[in-house]
């Protein structure tokens, strides 16, 4: 009889702690700002790609009294390796100084602030407040809907259905950690092309 959902789920939770216990952010970040704006040019761009621009741009701009007074073309080479950077730059100066019209410059710390901001979906508000906050988040890219639909966690047609449904499988104290766990182990052993014949995920799973 094959497993049920519930024991799907707790193998996959227990072969992730086994082999990544400590998964690190791939997004390097110093606070809450530079992690919120690591993720929004993430968008249709690799985390390694991100990695490279960043510390030009903190450098030049790392905080939002600073992004936001920043000349939008400046911003713009800087980040156009990541894609899109005419629009991820206007939206960087345009969050910027919402972030100092309504938060003082500070990143706020719930979904619905987050949320209302130019470029920041429900996935971006949910990395922000799990990692920068330690918030109860399960944010679901397309290495863990890929993964929860190939594990047999979810069968959603959307990463609102994914989401909810590893969110019911998962205790909530594991979310965040499994959220990375879960993308890192997409980028190394399931990848798009194919499950490699030595994951252990899928091969406990069989």
């Amino acid at each position: 009889m094959p497993p049920s959902k519930k024991q799907r789920a707790a193998i996959v939770l227990q072969t992730l702690q086994e082999y990544m216990p400590e998964p690190e952010v791939p997004l390097r970040h110093s606070d809450a700002f530079t992690l919120l704006v690591a993720v929004m040019l993430s968008a249709r761009c690799t985390d390694a790609r991100v990695n490279e621009v960043t510390p030009a741009l903190f450098a030049l701009a790392p905080d939002a009294e600073r992004m936001a007074s920043t000349p939008w073309e400046d911003i713009r080479r800087i980040i156009a390796p990541c894609g899109l950077s005419d629009t991820k730059a206007q939206r960087l100066i345009e969050t910027s100084r919402l972030l100092l019209e309504r938060h003082q410059g500070q990143v706020p710390a719930s979904f619905t602030e987050l949320e209302d901001l130019p470029g920041v979906g429900h996935k971006t508000a949910s990395v922000v407040m799990t990692q920068a906050f330690g918030h109860p988040a399960f944010p679901v890219d397309t290495h863990i809907y890929r993964l929860a639909r190939r594990w047999k966690l979810s069968q959603g047609n959307s990463v609102e259905k994914v989401e909810a449904d590893l969110k019911k499988l998962f205790p909530e104290s594991t979310w965040g950690k499994l959220h990375l766990q879960m993308v890192l182990w997409g980028r190394q052993y399931c990848p798009a092309r194919g499950c490699k014949p030595s994951c252990p995920v899928c091969s406990r799973l069989a």
